[in-house]
């Protein structure tokens, strides 16, 4: 798991002169890149502290969930949010009933259908008075500056970035000049709004994470939260909120200022985009899940349950080590350690490395299930997360362990689920992260097992307890998973081999699926020579 003993030439000849030319712009766009790696964050930066509202019990969603949170004393509800559409309504709802505060956290932000739609939301949510404050990680915010300062200029909103680039546009002056403070992001997902209720869990912002897109669709998993985890929520917020890490946005040194006009002309171009996308095809999908249709939050199904919210610190970026004080990963391995029977691993991006591949078998030996689900290498938007992974296969299935790989093609069954009309993704890739421990716990976050989620980015999790929910995810692998997945299998010989389900017909492949022998011969080459600890 980590290295702190835890698993964890032609023309030139007739044009004398081009070659000097070309030098000089070389030399040019080297001192280019020079000047602005020396570039440094802005000095004596004021930054108002602020705190979520904790008196919000009149508010309208304190009154709707009061009876249920009487009913369950101690306890927290949470309601899994599984299919795309369902977690995009479910923030539409808490964003519109919101009356005092809210607070989003997010790593990803895109200016597509659901990030405009969201943003406009946030826009008037703040005309009518709710104080909403941003955090952002700066990594995704390329581009985005004047729309994020147009947003900004609302006197009820406030945007703040995590661990900014200095350089706003040469950003790779930052990878050139700071590459070690760089490397670190905020990855933690979080909606909260007037400290009743939150969303937690692996989707950014964007159409490919809420099914609203018809290239590559993300496969991911949410929880909605309400009752005393909701305060630990927004403690975890404000931790990072008022973090020397992170910078307002109106602390740059900006070019020129925003003009009202500007506000003006973005405002009325926001308000056609919210009127044109309430009559597009996804709009008319989301009536059909029932977070768009219950009266209020109140009136979702809850699972009501003991808990534990655990997170990164976010000096766990100058942290020397690993350790339970500034890190999730320890927190995480202590559940596993508890496994007695099973243990169910979802994650997108899976490099185990040598402790915890040992860690695992280990589990197995003393007669623990371990079945981990990740992308395959078509399904993985990241190659080279897989050239880390594919390391670990062998051991993996040598030692017991049971492996699975999310097909590419996987919409092909999920878009049919539950009988719904959806707009279908011609594409899939797994982004869900969580983890089932003995048919009983789930962990739900946005935590990737791999070395960047354990020792590089900051992260977001909660452990509560959900038998049935549970157990159906177990069963699932039982069943189902062998449609939208491949099961890894190890020959005699020593071979992989990927076995699945296609049309009711069992399909065995003896090399990487859906793929062309030029992506699986340069993935095995980053496999010998790509760095793990930055996977």
């Amino acid at each position: 798991m980590s290295n702190a003993g835890q698993p964890w030439q032609g023309a030139a000849r007739n044009h004398p002169t081009n070659a000097r030319s070309r030098l000089g712009r070389l030399c040019a766009y080297t001192l280019c890149l020079f000047v602005v790696a020396c570039t440094s964050l802005p000095e004596e930066v004021q930054r108002s502290e602020s705190r979520a509202f904790e008196d919000t019990a009149s508010t309208e969603l304190g009154q709707d969930l009061q009876p249920l949170l009487d009913a369950h004393p101690d306890r927290s509800g949470f309601r899994t949010l599984l299919e795309g559409e369902e977690a995009f309504a479910a923030r539409l709802r808490a964003i519109e009933a919101a009356q005092r505060g809210i607070d989003a956290q997010y790593y990803i932000w895109h200016d597509d259908l659901t990030g405009r739609v969201l943003h406009n939301r946030l826009l008037v949510a703040a005309d009518r008075g709710v104080r909403v404050r941003l955090l952002l990680d700066d990594l995704d915010t390329a581009g985005k500056d004047e729309m994020l300062r147009l947003i900004d200029a609302h006197p009820n909103i406030e945007i703040r970035l995590f661990n900014p680039f200095a350089n706003r546009d040469t950003r790779a002056g930052d990878f050139l000049g700071d590459t070690r403070r760089i490397n670190h992001r905020m990855h933690n997902k979080t909606l909260t709004v007037d400290n009743q209720v939150t969303v937690f869990g692996g989707r950014n912002i964007g159409d490919e994470y809420f099914a609203a897109t018809m290239d590559v669709g993300f496969g991911d998993m949410d929880a909605l939260a309400v009752g005393p985890i909701v305060q630990e929520v927004s403690d975890q917020f404000d931790l990072y909120w008022n973090s020397p890490l992170v910078y307002p946005l109106d602390a740059f040194d900006w070019d020129t200022p925003v003009e009202p006009g500007a506000v003006t002309a973005f405002r009325a171009q926001s308000d056609a985009y919210m009127a044109a996308a309430r009559e597009s095809a996804y709009a008319d999908v989301l009536w059909q899940f029932e977070t768009a249709k219950v009266e209020n939050i109140a009136g979702f199904d809850f699972v009501w349950s003991d808990w534990a919210l655990v997170y990164d610190q976010p000096n766990k970026l100058q942290a020397e080590k690993i350790s339970a004080g500034t890190h999730l990963a320890p927190r995480l391995k202590q559940g596993m350690d508890k496994t007695r029977q099973e243990l169910i691993i979802v994650s997108p991006y899976f490099v185990p490395g040598e402790d915890m591949t040992r860690y695992l078998t280990g589990l197995v030996e003393r007669g623990v299930r371990v079945r981990i689900l990740t992308n395959s290498l078509q399904a993985n938007d990241v190659s080279l997360v897989h050239a880390g992974y594919m390391r670990y296969r062998k051991d993996l299935l040598a030692g017991g362990v049971e492996l699975y790989e999310y097909k590419a093609s996987a919409n092909k069954v999920t878009k049919k689920r539950g009988g719904k009309q959806r707009i279908g993704a011609s594409g899939a890739s797994l982004h869900a992260k969580f983890f089932g421990f003995d048919r009983q716990y789930l962990f739900i976050g946005s935590f990737n097992l791999d070395p960047r989620s354990i020792a590089l980015n900051t992260e977001l999790g909660a452990y509560y307890e959900s038998p049935a929910e549970a157990a159906a995810l177990s069963a699932q692998f039982d069943t189902r998973i062998i449609e939208v997945a491949y099961r890894v299998e190890l020959t005699e010989q020593g071979k992989l081999e990927w076995v699945t389900l296609e049309d009711g017909k069992e399909l065995r492949q003896d090399k990487e699926p859906d793929t062309t022998l030029w992506k699986r011969w340069s993935t095995r080459f980053l496999s010998i020579v790509v760095p793990e600890s930055q996977l």
